[in-house]
């Protein structure tokens, strides 16, 4: 059957659908950003998020989730919707539309090989956002915020940390994110009783004899909680 093509339709030039990806993770104690140099005008040689265009027979989420695996070769990764950027101005190669994700890699996934062969990417300290390319140092202080905010709310710095870890790489994580130091004994107490904790019978030993006990979280919990929210209280 063919498709009826209304006047108004016709009118309409066709713009371009892009998808950014702000992916985070933790290196050396700190948030960091993943990005990459571009090797194309306009801005060849600049700093840029990762990202590429949605084609026309998948959704905008389809393609977000296909453009994070090719881009890192990683699947079942932590991914929210962040903004739809479409000033129409924004990107002088052409009129496009920029739908912002941000993610978030764990810590024991940080040693993969990303997959982006053609590029030069790397991670760099959040404070150095402001040398991305057209409106990406928006995008990225946007997810920032939104990322810190979720922190306190939910228990989403869980998705940074390996299967198994200690407390002091949970206090590590949140210290990152939240950019500021929290009071360790507070901390402790508040998430031993959450009941999102695991404790396990072995230890990491690997910053000393003695070691420190290692912790899992609780899926079940880790999942009212992402639904219902919790006062962290960071």
């Amino acid at each position: 059957m063919t498709k009826y093509l209304s006047p108004q339709y016709e009118d309409v030039k066709p713009m371009l659908t892009a998808v950014d990806c702000i992916i985070f993770g933790i290196q050396e104690t700190k948030l960091k950003l993943l990005v990459f140099k571009r090797e194309v005008e306009p801005f060849a040689g600049c700093l840029s998020l990762l990202g590429r265009f949605v084609k026309v027979e998948e959704s905008v989420s389809e393609a977000a989730e296909r453009i994070l695996f090719e881009l890192t070769g990683l699947e079942n990764i932590y991914m929210e919707q962040l903004h739809c950027f479409g000033r129409f101005d924004r990107d002088p190669g052409g009129r496009v539309v920029a739908i912002a994700y941000w993610s978030l890699i764990r810590v024991d996934q940080n040693h993969l090989e990303f997959n982006v062969r053609s590029h030069e990417t790397k991670w760099i300290s959040i404070d150095r956002i402001s040398e991305l390319v057209l409106d990406h140092g928006e995008m990225a202080e946007l997810a920032i915020a939104n990322l810190r905010e979720k922190a306190r709310f939910r228990p989403i710095g869980f998705e940074l940390l390996p299967e198994e870890f200690t407390l002091r790489q949970l206090l590590m994580v949140y210290e990152a994110i939240l950019d500021h130091p929290i009071d360790s004994r507070n901390f402790r107490k508040k998430l031993l009783n959450s009941g999102l904790l695991i404790p396990l019978t072995k230890k990491d030993k690997s910053t000393s004899k003695k070691g420190s006990f290692l912790y899992k979280f609780n899926q079940e919990t880790y999942q009212k909680l992402s639904q219902e929210g919790y006062s962290f209280g960071f």
